[in-house]
């Protein structure tokens, strides 16, 4: 356990960001100078904090599904596994990420860091240790101060702009060195585990690899991540988005999560047969992930946007067909050795809050392990020759989100009926606006 005091101390800290996830995945919080944050007890900010939507707007009946409808204050309480400096700050900051507790020390059961942990101890109790292995993938663009422009990609050290799609290309990725390179030295700094970097498909489209590991210390550093890379891009004049789907003719960009399960005690992968076959349980885990997906759909594609990425052809899937090195399908399995067999979950955007997105995730196969469920044979081919099987639109997912016994039952039925309201709010905030496509085609035409 880190000593808070011996480690302010030591790195000289004269300020303090108290961190909080909320509900999208925005930090939320308190800055405070360190001498307070040692003397004047755990920071407070009120519970409503987990129903803003991300526009900043709070559902029209918040007496309904906050724990207390005089909108009462909730504890912040520092975990110090998660300490680190902020490399872009002018004085020694620290930011800490805090869990959120009421006044009779119980968790919020909304906060999605608590729903992470709820899930991962549902594992322990069975002996089972979740592991695993986010890949995000972001755009670089243009800054954009005008919504009604287009993004555009950003301009390089030679001056231009990426003009085609250029996968895995190194000479593309070292168009924005200096970016980069300041990106690692920051990340390093955070003690982030980055694995690998390359070029994806689109225009300046770039995703970064983390190293296997705990689920809820990996949730943590795709938060710290993002605000990293936005930060360094904003320091050299662009803009990193990790929206779906930000330009319309390049591909989205996802967060796909590659998941195992080992024996808690002797650290052996269970999805591994003697024979170094998929195991039953792990064709179990993969059935319910098949089964349950398409209810939990919000929490993968939380945005109206985000189901503009999942069309046919478009590396992204459209259903949840699974496959050995499969990437059509929803859900891949590698090819590897045997102890490290995993599945891929191909469907989440990156626009998902991390802590939610491996809490459903991980659900989704908990329940196919204790339900028993079977999955489908494994497919061969374009699984895009198969039909649709996940929800087109937010408000139809959000339907099937809500009638999920099950997920409710995982998840938590208070944290399901706040994620639902706020969603809804989005949905309906995004109803009044009239994009530029309606009035360029209705307008005179109809």
């Amino acid at each position: 356990m880190i000593d808070l005091i011996e480690w302010f101390n030591e790195h000289r800290i004269t300020e303090v960001e108290c961190l909080v996830p909320d509900i999208t995945g925005i930090p939320r919080g308190k800055i405070m100078p360190a001498q307070k944050f040692h003397q004047g007890g755990a920071p407070r900010l009120p519970e409503s904090i987990f129903i803003q939507s991300v526009t900043g707007e709070y559902p029209d009946d918040p007496d309904d599904i906050l724990s207390d409808p005089a909108i009462i204050d909730i504890k912040l309480i520092a975990d110090p596994s998660t300490v680190r400096l902020v490399p872009w700050a002018h004085e020694p900051t620290a930011q800490i990420i805090h869990d959120c507790h009421y006044a009779n020390g119980k968790p919020v059961p909304i906060a999605p860091r608590q729903v992470l942990r709820q899930v991962m101890s549902l594992y322990a109790e069975r002996g089972w240790k979740p592991v695993l292995a986010p890949e995000l993938e972001f755009y670089l663009v243009g800054r954009n101060t005008d919504p009604d422009y287009p993004l555009v990609p950003p301009i390089g050290r030679s001056g231009r702009q990426e003009t085609g799609r250029q996968a895995y290309s190194i000479d593309a990725v070292n168009e924005f060195d200096p970016l980069f390179e300041e990106m690692y030295d920051f990340c390093e700094i955070q003690e982030l585990d980055l694995d690998t970097l390359i070029h994806e498909e689109g225009a300046a489209q770039v995703e970064i690899n983390f190293l296997h590991g705990d689920p809820l210390n990996r949730a943590d550093q795709v938060f710290l991540f993002k605000r990293t890379v936005r930060e360094v891009a904003l320091r050299h004049d662009i803009y990193a988005t990790f929206m779906a789907k930000p330009m319309g003719q390049e591909p989205g960009s996802a967060m796909h999560v590659h998941q195992s399960v080992i024996d808690a005690e002797t650290g052996e992968n269970l999805f591994a047969d003697r024979d170094g076959k998929p195991s039953a349980l792990f064709l179990s885990f993969i059935g319910g992930l098949q089964k349950y997906i398409p209810a939990i759909m919000p929490i993968f594609a939380p945005n109206v946007n985000s189901y503009r990425r999942l069309t046919r052809f478009s590396n992204a899937p459209i259903n949840l067909q699974w496959g050995h090195d499969n990437r059509t399908c929803g859900l891949r399995v590698p090819f590897g050795d045997p102890s490290a067999m995993r599945v891929e979950n191909r469907v989440p955007g990156a626009d998902a809050n991390p802590y939610l997105a491996f809490a459903a995730s991980l659900a989704c196969g908990f329940l196919g392990m204790t339900e028993g469920l079977n999955a489908t044979p494994p497919f061969k081919g374009s699984a895009y020759s198969q039909p649709y099987s996940l929800p087109r639109e937010l408000s139809h997912a959000l339907e099937m989100m809500e009638q999920s016994r099950p997920l409710n039952d995982i998840l938590g039925e208070k944290l399901v009926q706040v994620f639902v309201a706020v969603k809804r709010l989005e949905y309906e905030t995004y109803l009044r606006v009239i994009s530029s496509w309606e009035r360029e085609h209705l307008l005179l035409n109809v």
